[in-house]
Parts: C-alpha cells; sequence; structure tokens
C-alpha cells in the first residue's frame, strides 16, 4: 500500500489514471509529469487545459500539506468553472467539499492546503504570499497589471508559475513570454493537429465556416497581428536599439 501511495505522489499521471481513470495524451502527460518552475502553455481550444491544470493543481495540493495554490484567470465566472472542476476531482478522492473560510472561490483540504481561484482584479489579489503553484488561466486575456501583481507572490517560496491560453494577438505578457521569455521556461505547443479527441473533418468544417484567421488562432495556436494594426510587431522590434549615440 505505502509503495502504490509513494508511486502516485510521484507520479501525477499515475495518480490520475488509478483515481479518477483519466488517461492523457503525449502532451498532457508532458505538462503533468514537468517539474519545471516555469512552464508556457500554449494550446487549441477543447484541448483539455483546464482538466490538466485542476489535476496539477489538486495532485500538488493533496500530497504536499499547508500548500496555498493560485489559479488567475480573466473573470471570477472562468475562476469558478476552474474550482468546479477541482472540486470534481476532490470528490474522487473522498473529500467533503467546502470553502477555506476567507475567499469566495476556494477549496480546503483536510491537510491544510488551500485551492483559491482569483478573478481580474489587480487591487484585490495582493496579500497572497508563500504560493506553492500560481496558475494563470486564459492568460493571453488578463492584463499585464494583474501578471505583475501576481508573480512576486511565488518568489520567496520558489513556487512554480504556468501560464496556459490560446493566443489573442500579438500582445501582452503571454506573447512576449512565448516569444522572449528565455530558456527558464517550458513551452508546450499543443495545436488541433496533435489533439486525438478533436477529429480532423470537425477542424475542417471549423475552418471552412470560421475562416482561415480565426481558425489559424483558435486551433493552430498562431500569434496574429490585429487586423487594424499600422505596423507588423516584428517590424517595430527590429527598428528598435539599446545603443544610442552620445551628442
Amino acid at each position: 500500500m505505502y509503495q502504490e501511495e509513494l508511486r502516485q505522489a510521484l507520479d501525477p499521471v499515475v495518480w490520475a489514471q488509478q483515481n479518477f481513470q483519466f488517461q492523457p495524451d503525449e502532451l498532457q502527460t508532458q505538462v503533468l509529469r514537468s517539474r519545471t518552475r516555469r512552464g508556457i502553455l500554449n494550446c487549441c481550444r477543447q484541448w483539455g487545459k483546464s482538466t490538466v491544470t485542476a489535476l496539477m493543481a489538486l495532485h500538488r495540493a493533496w500530497f504536499q500539506p499547508q500548500s496555498l495554490i493560485l489559479a488567475a484567470s480573466p473573470s471570477a465566472r472562468q475562476s469558478a468553472e476552474w474550482m468546479r472542476k477541482v472540486e470534481r476531482f476532490a470528490r474522487g478522492l473522498g473529500v467533503k467539499v467546502r470553502g477555506d473560510g476567507d475567499n469566495e472561490i476556494s477549496l480546503a483540504l483536510p491537510n491544510g492546503s488551500r485551492l483559491v481561484g482569483l478573478p481580474e482584479n489587480e487591487g484585490k489579489v495582493r496579500g497572497f504570499s508563500s504560493v506553492s503553484l500560481l496558475l494563470v488561466d486564459e492568460a493571453s486575456r488578463v492584463g499585464d497589471d494583474l501578471y505583475r501583481a501576481l508573480r512576486p507572490m511565488v518568489i520567496i517560496s520558489r513556487g512554480a508559475l504556468w501560464l496556459m491560453s490560446t493566443p489573442a494577438g500579438a500582445r501582452r505578457f503571454f506573447h512576449e513570454t512565448w516569444t522572449r521569455g528565455g530558456s527558464e521556461w517550458l513551452r508546450v505547443l499543443a495545436p488541433a493537429s496533435a489533439c486525438p479527441r478533436i477529429a480532423p473533418a470537425d477542424l475542417e468544417e471549423e475552418r471552412v465556416t470560421q475562416g482561415d484567421r480565426w481558425f489559424r488562432q483558435e486551433y493552430e495556436c498562431e500569434f496574429l497581428e490585429d487586423d487594424d494594426a499600422l505596423f507588423a510587431r516584428e517590424w517595430l522590434d527590429q527598428s528598435l536599439t539599446r545603443e544610442v549615440r552620445p551628442l
């Protein structure tokens, strides 16, 4: 019994398979098993990022007592939807679902761990510290101010930070991190073509009915310039320099 518990503690995939009959695909397995402190997931619609990150968060909270895990998103409704997935999995472990008594969107586990969902409100997220895992869901639609307010929460604890989203233009911190974030970031690209749960015929229907540009962003995970942009982003980047000649 102890060996099996240890195996599940060390491997989130085994834990998810044994307790929830969840069978992740290759990319989902990579995310769940990653031990990186900085991860960014650029995925298509309906890839399953909410499910995978809910399992990632609950596994950490379950096996690391007194953990604080935060999940930020563009709205309270989205944070609540993510928390419902966590609660569903928690019930599968025999946990009586209850909040932490301080935060409206939250789950407290018997071992003292807490999971808290945050809406996009920079003024209301300050005050958290010693965060073990920070998730930013739909990160391409989260404002830069909120992201800046969240990042210090994992400094002292050296907690993990994951950004997850489908692109929404070539702007904001999600695009900046994906393109120029540095080697410390694990980048996981999950287009629809790599998702075994999406039928090719359905993808082609989406392309035909919704248009090529929308399809490229939502299903092929491309960062596209705004239609009304006067100049391409790469042109602007190439025109900037830190080398200034003295007068």
